[in-house]
């Protein structure tokens, strides 16, 4: 066979491996520093459904001075990204993020950490990734979810949760403002025509849920999809982040230090940005029967806030911006749910690709708006 129909390499599985490919890659990348050597390389363990992740050190010597830094390489997962792809330049997930990353840290309206060049030879480590600096800080969990333990619950004082959560709203706001046209991300653009809409976007998730379910019924996903349709807002299309929450951001003194995560970035209304993090809000609170921690700002001051950074009005589109959100998460779920079914991990029938928790609480956002299910 030749090289080029060869299929997909498997990722090297044990960190002396990794370690001595990533020492090597180092080094081409930094030929001034002198005696470099890749060490303490840590290993999540992945699951195959997003980004792998590696954290290692390179310790060098440069002008006489020893220093040390801490990375993370980012690895395309071996069956790519979750969110529907955008563009044909969008194709492979790890370049996508690290293409937006570089844009967003050239505007300078939001913390991201330094980025080392992207590498697509799948010679290195198997896949394409890419490198960017570690950023020390503390990340909410999903498992157990925020709202129930970890530092939020059990360190933070109310002001240090408004603090947070209005720095992370702000931040989005400050997201909202960016030009993507002076920015150059027309490689975004779904259609290539220059002027992205909402509409694209439904029109890509209607497509891609369709793909997905190769012939399987999902009413409920079907139903968001035409109400979404039907009830589209108008306003105009920015950068929308797309995967806004607090856990993809990392945290130092409950202000933001890095905004991560950008793999499901599109040109879309940013409200789209609001809309998904009120989402996740109901969602760590209400469908966790938890109390709301005193001091977390509530969904109506989340918007203002928004609103006020923004510069942008949303209103009582609110709720529609959250149904898009649901719709977007119960979509991606059905890819989530049959590569982990694929994995062994959760049984095929009943398969949670749509029997899941979240068409639960997309469909009950739904009949809030009337729609018989």
């Amino acid at each position: 066979m030749a090289e080029e129909d060869e299929g997909p390499q498997k990722a090297v599985a044990d960190p002396e491996t990794y370690r001595e490919s990533l020492d090597a890659w180092m080094k081409m990348q930094m030929p001034a520093a002198e005696d470099l050597r890749v060490h303490a390389v840590d290993m999540p363990r992945a699951t195959g459904f997003s980004n792998e992740t590696v954290f290692f050190s390179a310790t060098w010597s440069q002008a006489g001075e020893q220093t040390t830094h801490r990375y993370v390489a980012r690895i395309e997962p071996p069956d790519g990204g979750l969110f529907p792809i955008q563009t044909r330049e969008c194709e492979i997930s790890c370049e996508l993020q690290h293409r937006i990353m570089s844009a967003i840290k050239d505007s300078g309206v939001a913390p991201i950490p330094e980025l080392l060049p992207f590498e697509p030879d799948t010679g290195v480590l198997g896949r394409p990734f890419f490198v960017m600096e570690f950023i020390e800080g503390l990340v909410p969990a999903d498992v157990p979810r925020y709202t129930q333990a970890g530092f939020l619950v059990d360190d933070a004082t109310p002001a240090d949760r408004e603090r947070m959560v209005r720095d992370a709203v702000e931040t989005m706001g400050a997201l909202a403002g960016l030009d993507w046209r002076t920015m150059g991300l027309d490689w975004l653009d779904v259609k290539a025509k220059g002027q992205p809409s909402l509409q694209d976007q439904i029109e890509l998730y209607r497509d891609y849920v369709d793909r997905e379910l190769s012939g399987r019924e999902h009413p409920i996903l079907s139903a968001s999809l035409d109400w979404l349709d039907a009830n589209a807002p108008s306003a105009p299309v920015g950068i929308s982040w797309g995967d806004s929450r607090l856990g993809n951001m990392i945290w130092k003194n409950y202000r933001c230090a890095s905004v991560c995560d950008w793999e499901a970035v599109s040109l879309c209304p940013p409200e789209a940005d609001i809309g998904w993090f009120v989402m996740f809000d109901r969602m760590s609170y209400d469908d966790f029967d938890v109390p709301r921690l005193e001091g977390f700002p509530t969904r109506e001051e989340q918007v203002a806030i928004w609103e006020a950074k923004s510069g942008r009005t949303v209103g009582h589109t609110i709720d529609y911006w959250e149904i898009f959100g649901a719709m977007r998460f119960d979509a991606i779920m059905i890819k989530l749910g049959d590569r982990m079914a694929r994995a062994g991990i959760v049984p095929a029938e009943p398969g949670i690709s749509i029997d899941n928790g979240t068409t639960d609480g997309l469909g009950r956002l739904l009949e809030r708006q009337g729609v018989s299910l």
